[in-house]
């Protein structure tokens, strides 16, 4: 059991979730940043995207003052074809081009996520999962949106939520898919003696 509540810069509630099964005591504090995407930054990478956005609202939060002297996670997950980004859709129909340039291919999901420590030392790390669609028939896309909420989603989609009628494999962590790298984070709140 951690042994002091660490703040989750994160509004997500599947990052809640998550870090809420590792047995990890947290409060929720989020911050109005804005964050880094493919058309206003489009020197990053995919990977680097993620961990700047991560970084930005952790460091964000730990500048607050319910931040001050705590330590503070920050997460933010991105959804790559090759070079092609897919953020959170805006309409059902832009989900839906979204599913449709996903379908039948293998993409990259990216969490990057940010550490801060009371005295404001960042530790980046992230993780980096392939999941391969099913060639989506247009029934299959109006169905998965009609069933599931998507708009608060990078990539439209959601593992845990009707995801065996899309995703034909996940190759990697499947929390980091859900948005946030369980195994990683572990590992990275023992370093620091918080788990």
């Amino acid at each position: 059991m951690i042994t002091q509540t660490l703040i989750l810069a994160s509004a997500s509630p599947r990052r809640r979730e998550l870090l809420g099964a590792m047995g990890v005591r947290f409060e929720v504090v989020t911050a109005d940043v804005r964050e880094h995407d493919s058309d206003s930054s489009p020197h990053f990478a995919p990977t680097e995207l993620a961990r700047e956005n991560a970084r930005l609202k952790a460091m964000a939060v730990a500048q607050s003052e319910k931040g001050a002297r705590r330590w503070v996670l920050g997460a933010d997950t991105v959804v790559a074809l090759g070079d092609c980004l897919f953020a959170k859709p805006a309409t059902l129909e832009e989900a839906g081009e979204f599913l449709r340039a996903l379908s039948g291919h293998t993409h990259e999901v990216i969490t990057g996520c940010a550490l801060v420590d009371p005295e404001r030392t960042t530790f980046l790390f992230h993780e980096v999962t392939r999941v391969t669609f099913h060639a989506l028939s247009d029934a299959t896309i109006a169905r998965y949106l009609a069933e599931v909420s998507v708009l608060d989603k990078a990539g439209a989609y959601a593992l845990q939520e009707r995801g065996e009628w899309i995703i034909e494999r996940v190759e990697g962590s499947r929390t980091n898919v859900i948005g946030l790298p369980t195994e990683t984070l572990e590992k990275v709140l023992n370093q620091h003696g918080l788990l």
